[in-house]
This record gives C-alpha cells, structure tokens and sequence, in this order.
C-alpha cells in the first residue's frame, strides 16, 4: 500500500472511531429495577420499587465522560407492598402521579472514578420539581445473550440519595418517613 493511501485509510479509520465511539443501549424494562428506601419513624426501613422503567444509554467506553443516560419511571407503578400506602404515595400529598405522570432522570456530567465505576450527576424530575442527584454507578458486564450471540446486553448498578422535601414531598415527616430516600438501582440495557 503506498504511503499516501495508507494515511488516508488510517485517517478515515480514526474518524470514524472518533464518530462512533459511543454506543448506544435502550433499557430492558423487564430487566430494570428503581428502588428506593426511607427511614420509618426509627423502627425500619421502608421499601417501594417503580416497575416501569424505560431509557436510553450513550455509552462511551473509551471515555465515559461522553456518555449519557436518560431515564423514564412512570410514577403510578409504584409498589410499596400495600396498595392504600401505594394509594397514598400516588395522590397529590406525594407523588401527585395524575399531574406528573413520570419522573425522569437525565445525566448533566459523568465522571470517571475508577476502571468499572463512575459519579453521575443529572436532573431528577420528581412531583413537579427538578433538582441534580449524583449516582454511584459501577458498570458491571457487557456480553451477548447466551442464547442469541448477536444480541449484546450490558448492565450497571447504581446508588444515590436526596431529601424528600427538596423535592416537595413535605408529607413524609408526618407518617414518620424520611428525610433522606436512598435510590437503588440495577438496569440492563440492550446495544441497537
């Protein structure tokens, strides 16, 4: 190959990885869990998870800094293991879910912490207010199902916290709930 060509190849080669480094995923949502846990007045801990969850991941593994993730919970699938509690976190004491029918999640900054882990930083969008949470997120597997080779799942785990009341959910305190919520999350995402 004449040195011309060569530099040609390998110029459009690096572009193109540079244009298609980032990968992109959309969440299994019947593998996607989004719990959640809060103190109860001293004596336990609380537990609920939402089970609809859909999304979308940028997923840049050459430098995660690029990547993005986007999330939607539809804010009625709550599920706390007793439906007039889960008609109480529905109605507009809480999660007011008939006017905000969903809470989002969408990544402002990633910042690499380690060689399987990350701090996302995005907009929460919880019962009318939007405010930032950060997530520890470990990144967990990539590989191809091992019944269908060409289709590549990856997954992450992450954790975070934040105040109820920042968020509007004054109501807490008084069933003895709270302050602070602790998120739980596992996805696994499929590559498009």
């Amino acid at each position: 190959m004449r040195p011309a060509v060569l530099a040609a190849t390998l110029a459009s080669m690096l572009f193109a990885g540079s244009a298609f480094a980032a990968d992109t995923y959309d969440v299994d949502p019947t593998h996607a869990w989004v719990s959640f846990k809060t103190n109860h007045a001293g004596w336990s801990n609380a537990h609920g998870i939402f089970k609809t969850v859909k999304g979308t991941i940028s997923f840049d593994k050459s430098d995660v800094a690029n990547s993005s993730i986007s999330l939607t919970i539809a804010a009625d699938s709550i599920d706390t293991n007793f439906e007039q509690r889960n008609s109480d976190l529905k109605s507009p004491d809480f999660l007011n879910v008939e006017e905000f029918p969903d809470i989002t999640f969408a990544s402002t900054k990633i910042e690499k912490t380690g060689d399987k882990t990350a701090k996302v930083t995005g907009d929460l969008s919880l019962a009318g207010s939007v405010k930032p949470v950060t997530l520890d997120v470990i990144w967990n597997a990539e590989s191809p199902l091992p019944w269908d080779a060409t289709t590549i799942k990856t997954g992450f785990s992450a954790t975070g916290k934040f105040r109820g009341v920042d968020f509007g959910l004054k109501k807490l305190a008084d069933f003895g709930l709270g302050p602070d919520l602790v998120l739980d999350i596992d996805i696994e995402a499929i590559k498009k």
